[in-house]
């Protein structure tokens, strides 16, 4: 697995690859010839989502590459060997694209032959940037077969950088070379359209919504395959995805409406995320605990308890969630926002320009904020008070997302009021923090005597977790006193 940073050119015919002296030592040009057979499903969902799947032959990395988009001109790459068949695609790669395919037959739909001219870029025995210069023979393959041939160039990072990945780039153009809008030569063959989105108004509320709505639907959907691999931070990165838009469709209600129910299924989705995120960080922060313990005060097997209970719990709420990523619910709710971003139902007050319509928005996002630490600060019951913090925790999320989704459109006044909320949604988060994590050591601790193990160091472990919440609940009123004289210069 790799990231690909790339730069695409479309060139003229007689095109010549310019004089790259200088810049680093000049290895080639050396000839191949590639040919690569893309899959896809009948109605190319993959292409639609900038996704490309391939089996090729020829070259210096024969076999099939699964490329994910991660941004413009980078790409996540997943190669495995070359397999005899060019009918089945290896199991493993169709999996990591489910949340695309969605059950959906993957077939061979286009076939790409290309002449390639690689010219490297080198720093003794590091290869820097490669520049491929392609001749293109693109065959659509099914009923309504065609073909097409142009010329394009490559310039990709190896063990380079940006920064002389640009100084290629500034040659390549300097020698006839204009940047190329098509991300693959796939997409080229298919002139696929990306995957679309609903066509408002420039400048309305609705615009703004449905673009933001669209940006977190993608990215849940990129870091599907990487969940599916357990990559690191992936399943948190989902988990908050899922909450951005949950949280967009309840702030943005008057935009887009009838979301109830894409909101309860977003809430099922992150509850199951959850459980794995939450063990995962837990685990990290005993760990840290007992680290910073003199070894003298960690008595009986409390580490190995811990990391092992713990990370049992762990493995079986990952079990769930690919169980989860496989199945039907999980494909309808991925079916429902596709159809939020290409038919929204959007309100009257979509039509309405987005900065007057916006900004009361997100001060009513504030405001909510504001009556939950009311009602907070009303309540007597400790047990009922932890709660109602919570409730000022989960405002001021939400008013943080509303704020990050409205800043590209209302500028650095939503930039600082987002910094503003995460910041008591940080305090009031170390609070409950250490709550769940004395409860956790509790339950921990019972397992440990019930097997007639030495319990004081969990004693001690929840002694520090409530100090730290004490901590955070001391600091709560200043933080919130500060805060709310920063929001009223802001908002």
């Amino acid at each position: 697995m790799g990231i690909e940073i790339e730069d695409k050119f479309d060139v003229p015919p007689d095109f010549e690859i310019p004089d790259l002296s200088g810049l680093a030592e000049v290895v080639g040009p050396k000839s191949h010839r590639l040919v690569a057979l893309y899959y896809d499903t009948p109605d190319l969902r993959l292409a639609a989502r900038g996704v490309t799947l391939r089996r090729r032959r020829g070259g210096d990395d024969a076999g099939w590459h699964l490329k994910l988009p991660k941004a413009r001109g980078v790409r996540q790459e997943i190669a495995r060997p070359l397999t005899p068949s060019t009918k089945v695609v290896p199991p493993e790669l169709a999996e990591l694209v489910r949340a695309y395919t969605r059950g959906a037959e993957l077939r061979a739909v286009a076939e790409l032959d290309t002449r390639r001219s690689v010219t490297l870029l080198r720093d003794g025995d590091t290869r820097l940037i490669e520049v491929a210069d392609d001749q293109v023979k693109g065959t659509v393959l099914g009923e309504e077969r065609r073909i097409a041939r142009w010329r394009e160039v490559e310039a990709e990072i190896l063990d380079g950088d940006r920064a002389l990945l640009a100084k290629v780039g500034k040659r390549l153009r300097k020698a006839g070379a204009t940047p190329s809008d098509a991300v693959s030569k796939l997409a080229r063959l298919l002139d696929r359209p990306p995957s679309p989105v609903a066509d408002t108004e420039p400048g309305s509320a609705g615009r703004v919504v449905v673009d933001y709505l669209a940006s977190q639907v993608a990215a849940l959907l990129s870091q599907d395959p990487r969940v599916r691999r357990a990559e690191e931070d992936a399943v948190h990165q989902m988990r908050v995805a899922s909450r951005r838009l949950r949280s967009a469709l309840k702030a943005f209600k008057t935009i887009v409406t009838d979301t109830r129910e894409v909101q309860e299924e977003l809430r099922w989705l992150g509850t199951v995320l959850g459980e794995a995120r939450d063990l995962e960080v837990i685990r990290a922060r005993f760990d840290g605990l007992l680290d910073r313990l003199p070894p003298e005060l960690v008595a009986g097997p409390v580490r190995g308890r811990l990391a092992d209970d713990l990370l049992t719990r762990e493995r079986e709420a990952y079990a769930r969630i690919r169980d989860t990523l496989s199945g039907r619910r999980y494909y309808a709710l991925l079916d429902r926002l596709d159809t939020l971003v290409t038919e929204p139902r959007l309100a009257k007050a979509a039509a309405k320009p987005a900065r007057k319509t916006l900004t009361k928005v997100a001060t009513a996002g504030w405001d909510r904020v504001t009556k939950a630490y009311d009602i907070a600060q009303e309540t007597e019951d400790p047990a009922q008070r932890v709660i109602a913090l919570h409730d000022v925790r989960k405002a001021a999320k939400r008013a943080r997302y509303t704020a990050e989704a409205l800043e590209p459109t209302l500028g650095d006044q939503l930039g600082e009021l987002a910094e503003l909320a995460e910041g008591v949604q940080e305090v009031l988060g170390a609070q409950r923090d250490g709550l769940v994590a004395q409860q956790t050591l509790a339950e921990e601790a019972e397992r440990a005597r019930r097997a007639g193990e030495d319990t004081f160091t969990y004693g001690l472990l929840i002694g520090l977790e409530r100090a730290a919440a004490e901590r955070a609940d001391t600091r709560f009123p200043k933080v919130w006193a500060r805060t709310v004289k920063a929001v009223r210069k802001v908002i």
